[in-house]
């Protein structure tokens, strides 16, 4: 028998499942307790299973490595199609292996180290199994600090170190009625042609972890500049902003392609911007001004 646990995120049913007679236990996962369900009866998104008996496959060849902020993480592709990744933590530690079928939706994890590498290697885990697994159900994870004003969502990208976690603090603290959903990795989703964004359990350094779902509005991304100003983007310049910042592998033809059809639909419904500006109020108040319409 196995300990089975179960989530909805942004409308998506996931189940964590932990073999018996190991020390991993839900308690690796803090920031998911707002998203605790009951077993759902719907369709999972997927289940995972941590197992730290599982061994990696043998027969793989290596696509990339890449350095998502906090480790490098190595990606092979397995000859069932699926995919098999090394996650390591900014010490260099292999903190999870990790072993996922074609379409993100069985995997199995094996986590190493202490209880700091074990939260850390499941959280990027499941963060990458979701935005996999989403890429099929017309689902992002956008690197973004986001904003809800009113019944709306407006969340901010930027290059790493630009400064969207200091716009959306300026928001909270010049425009009345601003709440921050999510400060790091908040998710979109398209549904009957209409656009949400939802909070997530990943919220980066800042420990917002809202489960909230509300209309997006715009999306827009902070650029450094002497001055402040805004601009709306063309569809070309629109989509060239917004695929930097969401979660996806550029690798697999189908989950790039399906990721580049939703972000053509939301160009064609939403207005992006580029905000360029000096980290001041006058910027937060000239962005607001401009995106709520």
């Amino acid at each position: 028998m196995r300990n089975s646990h179960y989530f909805t995120i942004a409308e998506h049913n996931i189940c964590i499942r932990f073999a018996d007679g190991q020390e991993n236990t839900i308690e690796l996962l803090p920031s998911f307790n707002e998203f605790k369900a009951e077993k759902p009866q719907g369709q999972m998104l997927f289940t995972l299973t941590i197992d730290d008996t599982l061994l990696p496959r043998k027969e793989k060849t290596l696509v990339r490595k890449f350095d998502t902020g906090n480790g490098d993480t190595l990606v092979y592709k397995l000859v069932d199609g699926g995919y098999q990744y090394i996650i390591r933590d900014i010490h260099n530690r292999d903190c999870c292996l990790l072993i996922c079928n074609n379409r993100f939706t069985e995997c199995q994890c094996a986590l190493n180290g202490d209880w700091t590498m074990r939260s850390f290697g499941l959280n990027d885990a499941l963060m990458l199994i979701y935005a996999f697994a989403g890429a099929f159900h017309h689902t992002i994870l956008i690197h973004a600090s986001c904003i809800k004003y009113g019944s709306w969502g407006f969340p901010f990208t930027a290059k790493s170190g630009t400064g969207k976690s200091t716009h959306t603090s300026l928001w909270l603290k010049y425009i009345e009625g601003s709440e921050l959903l999510n400060d790091d990795n908040p998710i979109i989703r398209i549904i009957n042609d209409q656009a949400f964004i939802y909070g997530s359990p990943w919220s980066g350094k800042t420990p917002c972890y809202r489960n909230m779902k509300v209309r997006l509005a715009a999306i827009t991304n902070i650029s450094r500049a002497l001055e402040n100003s805004i601009e709306r983007l063309d569809p070309v310049r629109a989509f060239a902003s917004l695929l930097p910042a969401c979660s996806s592998m550029m690798w697999d033809a189908e989950i790039h392609n399906n990721l580049c059809e939703d972000l053509t639909h939301l160009i064609e419904q939403l207005p992006i911007y580029t905000l360029h500006c000096l980290p001041n109020e006058e910027a937060a108040r000239l962005c607001h001004k401009t995106i709520v319409t």
